[in-house]
């Protein structure tokens, strides 16, 4: 099964993966429409965002239907399937792990008991104090059910568990309470019957934008979402905000101060390209970064070639800049992902080959300038370089547009460990050694800032400088696999429940939330 990150261009070796986000959040409130059908194309527009696996939730008033599965948004869904999802609110989900593993257990939209019905929760962004949410959680709600107990690992059930542990107050009321407690990046969409809610962080780290349909209301991730379901565009969530819509239509509460500090790296190489982030196209900004890269690391070549896809904006502004003719040196395969079948010796040592091959006729002996959006690790700027070197260039120069990535990210980023980030530990020139090029220069922090035309203050670089706008825990309170190291309780019984395994197992939604369903 591939992993359809054929969006992405970190993956182009066997094995190797570069940053990856957590995840796109859906939700629709539209009497009248069918709101399942939407959900699948917001989450299809969403899919860069996560590719592990998907969900959707949807409600009638009476009761919830839910339908998730491990894949991309086309593989877990057909016709069939979204025909059974039957309401007027909805919640999807696509999902890419960075707390708590890949896996079934752990697929979005989460479930909870509330007083008064059923609470599905969907989950952009990374908390930072997970482990003291938890604790509060067997403080409080000793005997909570739900997704902890059956083996769910991530912090999107945590803060389930607390939006339905509180019995005295309405589900709105107990958000008001939980999300002031929450630390770290949070996009949340999440619905009972009656009722969708949104909420975005007090720092705005992940983009989250209101929509309006003839009939309702759409929350999405990015703005590409609400142009595929065609929505149009109201305006961002805001950093603090927790959004109500209902019968009684759409209202609004601040649950914290806004404090923005919104992350550049959706503009350098996250969010599509297609997408508007506080008013900047996220691809009129790259190709400015372009631009900017080749003011400040000029270099005497032949043809700007780009690494597809997430490096052309930006190898257009070089070009533009430089009076350097733009090329397509490089052919993609736009059908493979990641590959879940290991490739033969012979092939790994091909590897890139599987996903890139050179154009040599355009290549040959030309000076190139490679522009990429950032280096990771450094081991596919390696083939890639050699590739093109094999194929004949004269010179590659490579060219980044963001600067060297040299801090991990906790806000919802799975970048390598910071022993793994190949510029944590080298200088410039050792890096360009590294990788065999002729020459490499990286983009400033000033040149990235400026070209998303949003003030310093207002963004967080942490991935870049170390500076971290929300407060970290201990060491031992981070980290992917929080709830599921040796010695770790978190409450839950990883035996199979037989409510949700017959959800995987027969292939149907589950219904919850029925009035005449006993437990």
């Amino acid at each position: 099964m591939a992993s359809g990150d054929g969006l992405l261009n970190h993956d182009l070796l066997p094995g190797e993966k570069g940053p990856q986000d957590a995840c796109g959040v859906f939700g629709v409130w539209a009497p009248g429409e069918e709101v399942a059908k939407l959900s699948y194309f917001g989450l299809y527009a969403l899919q860069h965002r996560g590719q592990e696996s998907a969900g959707i939730a949807t409600s009638d008033g009476n009761k919830i239907l839910i339908y998730k599965d491990m894949g991309l948004v086309s593989q877990v869904f057909n016709e069939t399937a979204l025909n059974t999802l039957t309401g007027h609110i909805a919640v999807g989900h696509t999902r890419y792990s960075t707390t708590g593993s890949s896996s079934w257990q752990n697929a979005q939209p989460t479930l909870g008991r509330t007083s008064t019905g059923t609470v599905a929760l969907g989950h952009n962004g990374n908390l930072t104090n997970t482990a003291e949410l938890l604790d509060l959680v067997h403080e409080r709600y000793p005997e909570t059910d739900g997704e902890l107990r059956r083996g769910n690992t991530t912090d999107t059930a945590v803060v389930t568990a607390l939006l339905t542990g509180d019995t005295n107050h309405t589900l709105e009321q107990t958000a008001l309470e939980v999300l002031p407690r929450l630390r770290g990046a949070y996009c949340l969409v999440f619905m009972d019957e009656h009722t969708l809610y949104a909420a975005r962080d007090p720092q705005g780290v992940r983009p989250l934008v209101l929509g309006r349909l003839d009939r309702g209301w759409v929350v999405a991730s990015e703005t590409a979402a609400l142009d595929i379901v065609g929505a149009a565009f109201v305006r961002e969530v805001e950093p603090g905000e927790l959004i109500t819509i209902d019968e009684d239509g759409l209202r609004t509460q601040r649950f914290a101060e806004s404090k923005p500090a919104g992350c550049v790296f959706e503009y350098v190489y996250l969010a599509r390209p297609d997408t508007t982030i506080a008013g900047r196209g996220v691809h009129e900004a790259r190709v400015e970064m372009g631009r900017r890269l080749a003011a400040e690391h000029p270099v005497e070549a032949d043809l700007v070639i780009p690494t597809p896809e997430s490096g052309t904006p930006a190898a257009i502004g070089y070009a533009q800049a430089s009076g350097i003719p733009f090329g397509q040196g490089l052919v993609k395969n736009s059908y493979v992902g990641r590959t879940f079948i290991q490739p033969s010796q012979t092939i790994r040592q091909r590897g890139i080959k599987l996903k890139l091959n050179p154009l040599k006729e355009v290549i040959k002996g030309k000076r190139l300038i490679v522009v990429d959006d950032s280096i990771v690790r450094g081991n596919t700027q390696r083939a890639l370089v050699s590739m093109l070197r094999e194929a004949g260039a004269a010179e590659v120069h490579v060219r980044i547009s963001s600067p060297p990535i040299t801090w991990p990210c906790f806000y919802g980023i799975d970048f390598a460990t910071k022993a793994e980030l190949v510029a944590s530990g080298l200088g410039v020139d050792e890096v360009r050694q590294s990788i065999g090029a002729d020459s490499l220069g990286y983009l400033s922090e000033d040149g990235m800032i400026e070209a998303t035309e949003q003030p310093r203050e207002r963004l967080c670089t942490a991935c870049f400088t170390g500076k971290y706008p929300i407060p970290l825990p201990e060491s031992q309170h981070l980290g992917k696999n929080l709830l599921e190291r040796p010695g770790d309780s978190n409450g839950c019984d990883p035996g199979p429940d037989s409510e949700l395994e017959g959800l995987l197992d027969a292939n149907a939604p589950l219904v919850i939330g029925d009035p005449g369903r006993q437990e």
